[in-house]
């Protein structure tokens, strides 16, 4: 028998949560991940963050990463500036540049304003971590 002035307890039931692991394709990447099946020249490929395991081809020129709705790659988290950063495609070069983000952008775990980059380099924007891979042209 309960007293009126005891609280209840509702009986809930508690699923379990599940979570998503994404899992690397050997056949997509190299050993170090610094690598993409294709023929085209940068790629950044998602490690980390909301969208793991995106590929992002990169094409000759600038190209805005930000969780603007304008931007070319888009982020879209909190921890992302509205235009964050600029990645620049010349020949066989690729670059990044912060533009002036609240929370900076880091390339192999440093802050880093401009940055010339290379196969296997990992750029941090916000909560995403991004490897940068090359293609076989």
């Amino acid at each position: 028998m309960t007293r009126h002035d005891e609280q209840q307890t509702p009986d809930v039931a508690r699923d379990a949560t599940i979570t998503f692991t994404p899992v690397r394709d050997a056949s997509a990447s190299g050993a170090s991940g610094s690598s993409v099946a294709g023929a085209f020249g940068w790629a950044l490929i998602v490690e980390t963050g909301p969208q793991a395991g995106l590929t992002y081809v990169l094409a000759d020129g600038d190209t805005i990463a930000g969780r603007g709705a304008n931007c070319d790659i888009f982020l879209g988290d909190i921890t992302v500036s509205r235009e964050h950063a600029l990645f620049n495609v010349d020949g066989d070069k690729l670059r990044v540049q912060d533009l002036g983000s609240t929370n900076g952008t880091y390339v192999n775990g440093s802050w880093a304003d401009a940055y010339a980059l290379s196969a296997g380099d990992e750029v941090i924007i916000g909560k995403f971590h991004l490897i940068v891979a090359r293609g076989n042209i």
